[in-house]
């Protein structure tokens, strides 16, 4: 197994309120992908709304994905004023969330 160098991915798992529209959610997607070009640590942006087959979702509907070239570089984002703004939209407007970081391991079979 060999792991990825330069690339940590960091995962959010959402629900939102139930209170929040469609278009709410639509608005909190778009913000969250502009932090791309506000957050030169931040170097891609992925989402998507659960599809498993499995059921093993525990209510999270949404996942969120991001790449960063270091764990500083999480840290860092994490602390940029634009992404605390964005942030206390997004947790305010969220039944759950689950955040997860990590560094890509490929396996050589």
């Amino acid at each position: 197994m060999a792991e990825v160098k330069g690339i940590v991915k960091h995962i959010v798992l959402a629900k939102f309120k139930d209170e929040i529209s469609e278009e709410q959610i639509d608005e909190l997607i778009k913000g969250f992908a502009n932090l791309v070009n506000l957050i030169p640590q931040m170097k891609s942006f992925h989402w998507g709304k659960d599809v498993s087959a499995e059921n093993l979702h525990q209510g999270f509907t949404h996942v969120f994905e991001t790449t960063f070239e270091s764990v500083e570089a999480i840290a860092e984002y994490t602390a940029h004023p634009s992404h605390v703004e964005y942030a206390n939209l997004f947790v305010a407007s969220s039944d759950k969330l689950l955040a997860v970081d990590y560094k890509p391991t490929i396996v050589n079979l």
